[in-house]
């Protein structure tokens, strides 16, 4: 009997640590579950510029609007929304607003390889030069964003470090 009492708590205690153990990743990220499914794919990003001098939460929010204007005066609805998140908004959120729109990594990265293609006109990017050799995550770094999170907003996401 006694036996059969410690194997169950032994069984109990392993898991409660279980638990405690795959709770940790979700705690880390405060949005899983909220924004988004937890991401089934990373990656870090190691971008060539710095942060350019007094970019600020402020900068990122606006940044965030600014775009969600632009969605806004298209005639037609946006296929996603973007949200600046964290306690300086150093995190990017790119959630999509169509059932099957964003729903493989190929396609939420040729989303992202679109954005690139708007951020190449950008006047910051123009002014930097060498435009063509500078993508989307390299504009998120020079204005403070750490990470980015797509997702199609069902069971499809993927997060990238920028560093």
């Amino acid at each position: 009997m006694q036996n059969r009492v410690n194997r169950l708590s032994v069984a109990l205690m392993g898991g409660i640590a279980f638990l405690a153990v795959s709770g940790i990743a979700q705690a880390d990220d405060r949005y899983v579950g909220y924004y988004y499914p937890e991401p089934k794919s990373e990656e870090t990003y190691q971008a060539p510029l710095p942060v350019f001098n007094g970019v600020s939460r402020l900068s990122r929010v606006g940044f965030v609007t600014g775009l969600d204007q632009k969605q806004k005066e298209k005639p037609y609805p946006p296929g996603y929304h973007m949200f600046a998140k964290g306690g300086d908004a150093e995190k990017l959120i790119i959630v999509a607003t169509e059932e099957g729109r964003y729903n493989t990594l190929y396609r939420l990265r040729g989303l992202l390889a679109s954005m690139t293609a708007d951020a190449r006109t950008s006047p910051v990017f123009v002014k930097i030069g060498q435009v063509e050799q500078l993508n989307f995550f390299d504009l998120l770094k020079i204005i403070g964003f750490k990470e980015l999170t797509i997702t199609n907003g069902n069971d499809v996401s993927h997060q990238v470090t920028i560093r």
